[in-house]
């Protein structure tokens, strides 16, 4: 998963969000199921304590409440213990409240409670604020100890702390198991979807490859929902070779029913004489001229076209700088030829020796004494989804001004006429590049000369 635009990461990260939400509901289910279950157990108890204390509390033969049988339970002999019981008139009586030995001379509020919330028995459960802040679980019940008695509200107390540390335990591990599921279906998740999108990746190897020539077609079998992309994928390259070579032949016979017209209107010219001879021998060489540059540029274009060209950089600068130095002895030009290894051009060796030759041929021309060849290749540094090799051709002659420079690459125009040349050769670089998807680009030299920097598209390894 390389960004958030990846469709493995909207896949990990949509079924990750989904089982999140999942778990979070059901865990905040569960803590509330156990939380009843507690509640309920713990009422139980409490219920249990009331019954034996209605059992034996009573009113005595001075209407005073009296309880003959205290609870066996020793908490609620200890002061302030966190559990109490309590009976108290439910009205303004003369009564007075008894209380367990925990309490001591404190007293229990029950009034807010009294007909709120209560079952068809005449119970109540609620948590309500003790002595000293301390949270209790209340059970109590309105009861008729005699005719002459009126109703009394019989209240049992326990700590609440019993309740929340069972739901903090089980919370912690509810929290665990669930973060350990969550965690194994974020893994099991990103297995799937690695798993599910393995073919993808494979198609995108396999149309790396064809890009990077290894390869001509798509290889291998492909899973029912692309396999259909891939065969289409192999019918397209098949018919984009198909278009070239058509293009290639249509264009070579044309050449080839011009030339012969054209050989036979020169070879008449050259038997007359007079104006109108020389006229027509120089427009008749002008026209092979023109056949001849649009066929090499329709054969450029075709090659640059081709998927599966690759010519490695090396072998070309140099074999090209010794050629050329060979050439132009008498100037004792030195050429500085480096280039990063294992650089590749992705496309046709005559292309690459054509455009390199032409900017070395214009560096000859011009240099006095050094030129710089020097191609880098930097495949961690990517252009509109392409690797690109930078070659440079620098010298240490006169230069070009800004304006000369943007003048150079039109086709026919000449910077110095002293000097011999079409004026051509920059703008078939620019051309020749341009068919690759690249470029060229004058400026000044570290030398004090011109730079031209020749942009190409490279081979991923």
């Amino acid at each position: 998963m390389k960004g958030h635009n990846s469709l493995a990461f909207r896949l990990v990260a949509s079924s990750a969000i989904w089982s999140l939400v999942v778990l979070a509901v059901a865990g905040f289910l569960l803590a509330q199921l156990f939380r009843t279950s507690v509640e309920r157990n713990f009422d139980a108890r409490l219920q249990s304590l009331m019954d034996a204390l209605l059992a034996s509390v009573e009113l005595n033969a001075v209407g005073k409440l009296q309880n003959s049988r205290p609870l066996p339970d020793a908490q609620f002999s200890l002061p302030l213990s966190g559990w109490y019981w309590q009976v108290s008139p439910q009205r303004n009586q003369k009564i007075e409240s008894l209380a367990s030995e925990s309490l001591l001379e404190q007293r229990l509020p029950v009034g807010q409670s009294l007909n709120s919330g209560r079952t068809s028995s005449g119970v109540a459960r609620y948590y309500l604020d003790g002595p000293y802040g301390k949270k209790l679980r209340v059970v109590d019940r309105l009861i008729q100890l005699s005719d002459r008695g009126g109703v009394f509200t019989i209240l049992v107390a326990g700590d609440e702390k019993v309740v929340a540390d069972d739901l903090a335990s089980f919370n912690r591990t509810l929290i665990t198991a669930l973060g350990i599921l969550a965690a194994g279906l974020a893994v099991a998740a990103f297995v799937q979807v690695r798993y599910g999108l393995g073919p993808l990746r494979s198609l995108k190897e396999g149309l790396i490859a064809v890009r990077a020539g290894k390869e001509k077609r798509l290889q291998g079998a492909y899973p029912d929902e692309i396999q259909p992309v891939a065969d289409e994928l192999n019918l397209l390259l098949e018919n984009n070779d198909e278009i070239v070579e058509r293009a290639r032949t249509q264009v070579g016979n044309l050449a080839h029913a011009l030339k012969t017209p054209l050989s036979v209107i020169s070879n008449e010219a050259n038997l007359a004489e007079g104006e109108l001879a020389d006229h027509v021998q120089a427009q008749s060489q002008n026209m092979r001229d023109q056949i001849n540059m649009y066929l090499d540029r329709a054969r450029r274009a075709a090659r640059a076209r081709t998927l599966a060209s690759v010519t490695t950089v090396e072998p070309v600068l140099d074999s090209l700088a010794r050629t050329l130095q060979r050439i132009n002895l008498d100037k004792n030009i030195s050429v500085d030829v480096q280039c990063t290894e294992n650089a590749r051009f992705r496309g046709e060796k005559q292309d690459l020796e054509e455009m390199i030759g032409n900017l070395l041929e214009n560096a000859f021309k011009f240099a006095e004494s050094r030129i710089d060849l020097h191609a880098v290749w930097r495949p961690s540094e990517m252009d509109e989804g392409r690797v690109w090799i930078d070659i440079f051709v620098a010298d240490d002659g006169p230069g070009l001004t800004p304006q000369q420079r943007r003048e150079a690459v039109k086709r026919g125009h000449r910077i110095d006429e002293s000097k011999p040349g079409s004026g051509l050769g920059l703008n078939i670089v620019s051309e020749t590049a341009a068919m690759y998807g690249g470029k060229i680009k004058l400026g000044p030299s570290y030398l004090g000369g011109l730079e031209v920097k020749l942009k190409l598209p490279a081979v991923v390894d």
